[in-house]
């Protein structure tokens, strides 16, 4: 003998789900640090290959600012204050 599953009324809920978009970390640029650090900096913190850390490097320069990491909020703060530690300017934005 087998029993029907009793049936469960769920209420509707209606919630808006926004994606969660990443967050960014954005070296700006200043007239304080060579590019050939800049570059340097940008290895060491991210593991980028030369020639990425040269290209964004030349985007701070040329552009005023890169976007060099995308992910949480959590661990774009954690990127901004090392780059802080370096000495670089650095934000955290909301990608949009």
């Amino acid at each position: 003998m087998s029993v029907a599953p009793a049936e469960v009324e769920r209420p509707e809920i209606k919630e808006d789900v926004a994606p969660d978009t990443p967050w960014v970390t954005i070296v700006w640029n200043d007239p304080v640090n060579l590019m050939s650090y800049v570059t340097y900096v940008f290895q060491t913190v991210f593991g980028y290959p030369k020639r990425k850390a040269n290209k964004l490097m030349l985007d701070v320069h040329h552009k005023g600012r890169a976007v060099v990491s995308s992910g949480t909020r959590e661990s774009m703060e954690r990127d901004a204050q090392v780059l802080h530690g370096y000495g670089l300017w650095a934000t955290v934005s909301h990608d949009s």
